[in-house]
């Protein structure tokens, strides 16, 4: 294959994966974080608003524990097959079209639930989003990892995954002020779902395709003259001369490309269990609780409203989360960030269950476990983003993240129907405890399976 010239200063013929690796951070990785962030935030929105809409359906629609539990789950369900097709969409036909067409998906489908009249219509069109939003995270990760330095990878993808913090807020505002307002207030959060709809023409129309996958499919003037944008773009933080010479400096192997012939194959088995363990873990411990908190704040005898506004508080400790996260990846490494935060994880889980029963619920006592637990949850999520695209090679690298999601998801699908179940097992007087103490369990496992995974920091993707 022909190679094009290198930029002045090369001192040896580079891949294009190296000349990527060896760039500083530029105003084309902002661009691409940002346009990723802003799908990524738009995709939380869209999860975030389930659970307020969940809370006043009970009460205009008197839907029972049972009812509430589908229509949480159903989505699920979407997300599940959903990641499982767009990781293997993506390593067939491009990054940024899979990116571009579960946004399309996932809005139209939010925007026409806002015109349902039954539960039924409601559960389908769920479905429908769910295929849209389990498909777009694995993909934009792998895409902003695939582009990403070597040195500050990690850190990269934590910032994108950040977003997530930012579209929960997003979900909280609206429902904090506009759910409440009318009986219809629920309808008109929802139409604030078609706005993916129309970002996906600008994901289409401004982010760059992965340069390994144009190189994958033999697209080499493609693949060049994406390399190129980002080397002639303007550096934003250390100059380019700098940058390269760390690199050159310390120079760690690549992740093995031994056994890529599949997920389970003899060099990937371990990361691979390993990493569905975690994603299975954290999934069923952080949309059991997320999912339901505002109605389960409402059944201890908040009004809607002060539900509401509990909740919002809480979510705004997942940005310092994101934010400690995106720095201690690059510095204490990948595996033990993400097993610290789990662990905080599980230990906020627990002092929430303790605080959240009782005679008088003290609602310090509940904002501030329940912001501890933001604060770790979304920053284990964070690291966890960071190290799946990391694991594999080119070839497998959108279907080993979007497997691992998919799997992921089968807890998310658990999770809101088990919390009812673990109620009941807990009895009026300890139900939170109860349903609580199992998710700081679920915490543990991941945990400890984070320590079964090689560690990446530093590394050359495959």
């Amino acid at each position: 294959m022909h190679e094009s010239p290198r930029p002045a200063g090369s001192t040896s013929a580079l891949t294009r994966s190296q000349r990527l690796d060896r760039l500083p951070y530029t105003t084309e990785h902002r661009k691409l974080l940002v346009g990723s962030g802003v799908g990524w935030a738009l995709d939380a929105m869209d999860v975030g608003l389930v659970s307020f809409v969940m809370a006043a359906l009970a009460q205009q629609w008197a839907l029972s524990s049972g009812e509430l539990s589908l229509l949480a789950s159903i989505g699920f369900v979407g997300m599940a097959v959903g990641a499982g097709l767009g990781g293997l969409l993506a390593d067939r036909i491009g990054r940024r079209q899979v990116f571009a067409l579960t946004l399309l998906v996932y809005g139209m489908a939010t925007g026409a639930s806002a015109l349902v009249g039954s539960l039924a219509a409601l559960v389908l069109l769920r479905f429908v989003v769910g295929l849209g939003l389990g498909a777009e995270l694995p993909v934009a990760s792998t895409l902003v990892s695939e582009y990403s330095p070597r040195r500050i990878r990690g850190r990269l993808v934590v910032v994108l995954e950040s977003f997530w913090a930012v579209g929960w807020i997003m979900a909280a505002l609206v429902g904090y002020f506009v759910v409440p307002t009318s009986p219809d207030g629920w309808r008109w959060a929802l139409v604030v779902g078609l706005v993916p709809a129309a970002y996906a023409v600008v994901v289409r129309r401004a982010l760059p395709e992965s340069v390994r996958f144009l190189e994958s499919r033999g697209r080499a003037d493609e693949a060049e003259a994406a390399v190129r944008a980002f080397e002639r773009a303007p550096a934003l933080g250390r100059s380019r001369a700098e940058s390269e010479e760390q690199a050159r400096a310390a120079e760690p192997a690549a992740v093995p490309a031994s056994g890529s012939e599949g997920l389970w194959s003899a060099g990937l088995r371990r990361r691979t269990g390993a990493l569905w363990t975690i994603w299975f873990c954290v999934n069923f411990a952080y949309y059991g609780a997320f999912t339901w908190l505002p109605t389960l704040l409402l059944q201890q005898g908040f009004t809607l409203t002060t539900s509401f506004g509990y909740v919002l508080v809480i979510t705004l400790a997942q940005l310092p989360g994101y934010a400690a996260a995106a720095w201690l990846i690059e510095v204490w490494g990948r595996r033990i960030t993400l097993a610290v935060f789990l662990g905080g994880s599980a230990v906020s889980a627990v002092l929430f269950g303790i605080v959240s029963v009782g005679t008088v619920v003290l609602p310090w006592q509940v904002i501030g476990s329940g912001m501890a637990l933001s604060f770790f949850n979304l920053g284990a999520w964070g690291a966890l983003y960071a190290i799946g695209p990391e694991l594999y090679p080119t070839a497998l690298r959108g279907t080993g993240t979007g497997a691992a999601a998919a799997f992921g998801r089968i807890a998310s699908i658990l999770a809101p129907l088990s919390v009812p179940v673990l109620l009941g097992l807990g009895g009026e007087r300890y139900d939170l405890v109860v349903v609580f103490a199992v998710f700081g369990a679920a915490f543990l496992v991941a945990a400890a399976a984070a320590f079964a995974l090689p560690e990446q920091r530093g590394r050359t993707l495959a």
